[in-house]
């Protein structure tokens, strides 16, 4: 629920959840406070019947005695002073309408519109309504000796405690009603608002202290808060992997500079020597001393290789690879390459066989210096490890036609690798030589940065290999295919096999 519908049904609450509580408090009070009072009147009733039982017995003896006692101002005001402790007086009536005593002060002659009539006594009160409130009467007929009638009412104002009590009951009801209104949204605002912006604030305080796996409780709510459970959540398997990945990245710099430290290691040993030996004079002879050159300067080629490599890590690290991309004929290109490449293998004792069956017009799109580095680093890793005692090492590089596009095999008879080796050989830093003997030199990214650079071509690479018989590089390139109307060429960089 989003913070507004909260805060809109919080403000409704706070008006409607009042009103119907009171509203409902008002009935039940006031029904009870109503059946008391009809208790308290009945009770009343009684006690102001026995009272006027006692006055009418009285009144009998007395106007048997004086039938024109009750003219008496004086009689007349000590039962009225006998009623007035009763909550009641004493109203005398003459004739039809004349009053002649009134024992109240709050009450007038409007009483003659309401009192009943000269003969309607009975041994029963009757109640009336009169100035709202409830009058209990009690009605004695008299003849005065002249033969004039009258009546004698006793008349009781029936008084409870109704209106304070129920003020005070509905005042202590409103009071409660609001505690309780006020704590009902306080709960429910803290658990929809404050607890999880709580929970928020200690998570955003784990990322703070670099604890990247502390997890929020799932939090379903469609609203503001569910989703900023939700982007928290993001953004902390975000930072975990981007911390896992600089961890990665850090280890494989210092791989890297391990490898390429351990592995500069052997051409600056070797380059010491064989100079330290030209210094001294060991080389006596001119092919000796051409030997000597010679070596030194392959090994100087190397650490150029590996620095090369290492430059070019970073860049495909930054995705900064420079290319340089154009028009190259397959058969042309690739002749270059081997001819470069026959040279060296023919210095290390290894023939390279060479052959090429696409069709002499044959074109790619292709950067011919990052093209010439995926053929060097296969070929280096091939003689790398080459293993073979016999003399009878072999490089084939095979051109092979596919319809629309161009298949590079690189096959060497080496030791081969392991199919458990085969699916991790293009991945950074990886090597089959976990001894790292000196033998196999190299920064183990080499074959991670000819993938990159094939995928970067659109094109493909995986590898076979048989341990003990040799290993062979397969990679794919598109061909290059006019288009039908003018324009620019185009190239197809579909690399799904």
């Amino acid at each position: 629920m989003r913070l507004k519908t909260k805060l809109t049904i919080t403000a409704i609450t706070m008006v409607l959840m009042p009103l119907l509580l009171i509203t409902i408090a008002f009935l039940v009070i006031g029904g009870i406070m109503n059946e008391g009072s009809t208790r308290n009147l009945i009770a009343d009733n009684t006690r102001y019947m026995k009272i006027a039982d006692n006055i009418f017995e009285q009144l009998s003896t007395d106007t048997t005695q004086d039938p024109d006692i009750l003219t008496d101002q004086e009689y007349l005001d000590k039962i009225n002073e006998q009623l007035s402790n009763e909550n009641g007086y004493v109203v005398v009536r003459q004739g039809s309408d004349t009053i002649t005593y009134n024992g109240s002060i709050n009450d007038n002659n409007s009483l003659t519109l309401i009192l009943p009539e000269y003969g309607s006594s009975h041994d029963q009160f009757n109640g009336y309504l009169y100035n709202d409130e409830k009058k209990l009467i009690r009605q004695y007929d008299f003849t005065l000796s002249d033969g004039t009638t009258g009546s004698l009412f006793l008349i009781f104002t029936a008084q409870t405690l109704i209106a304070p009590a129920f003020f005070s009951y509905m005042f202590f009801a409103m009071c409660f009603i609001l505690l309780l209104t006020s704590i009902i949204l306080t709960a429910w605002t803290r658990s929809g608002i404050f607890k999880p912006v709580g929970e928020l604030n200690v998570a955003m305080q784990k990322i703070k202290d670099g604890n990247f796996d502390y997890r929020l409780n799932d939090n379903a709510e469609k609203g503001e808060i569910g989703e900023m459970y939700r982007n928290y959540e993001d953004m902390r398997l975000r930072l975990k992997e981007s911390a896992q990945e600089k961890l990665e990245h850090e280890q494989q710099n210092k791989e890297l500079i391990r490898n390429i430290s351990h592995d500069l290691k052997t051409p600056i040993t070797t380059i010491r020597g064989y100079a330290e030996g030209l210094m001294e004079g060991v080389a006596t002879t001119p092919e000796k001393q051409q030997k000597y050159l010679k070596t030194i300067y392959n090994k100087a080629i190397d650490m150029n290789n590996l620095i090369n490599e290492l430059t070019l890590y970073s860049s495909i690290d930054n995705n900064r690879i420079p290319y340089n991309f154009r028009k190259l004929n397959v058969g042309d290109y690739f002749g270059d390459c081997v001819e470069e490449v026959g040279m060296d293998m023919e210095g290390r004792g290894i023939k390279l066989n060479y052959s090429n069956l696409t069709a002499p017009d044959t074109i790619v799109i292709a950067d011919p210096e990052q093209l010439k580095r995926v053929i060097n680093n296969i070929v280096s890793n091939s003689v790398k490890y080459m293993d073979r005692t016999d003399g009878k090492s072999q490089i084939d590089i095979r051109i092979l036609d596919e319809v629309d596009s161009i298949r590079v095999e690189i096959e060497d008879n080496g030791r081969g690798i392991a199919p458990k080796d085969l699916g991790s050989i293009f991945e950074r830093f990886y090597r089959t030589d976990s001894s790292r003997n000196s033998k196999h030199q190299g920064s183990g990214i080499g074959l991670s940065i000819v993938k990159k650079i094939i995928e970067d071509h659109g094109g493909y690479i995986w590898a076979t290999s048989h341990e003990g018989e040799g290993t062979t590089m397969h990679f794919v390139l598109r061909k290059y295919t006019e288009p039908v109307t003018g324009g620019t060429y185009e190239q197809n960089t579909d690399s799904g096999r």
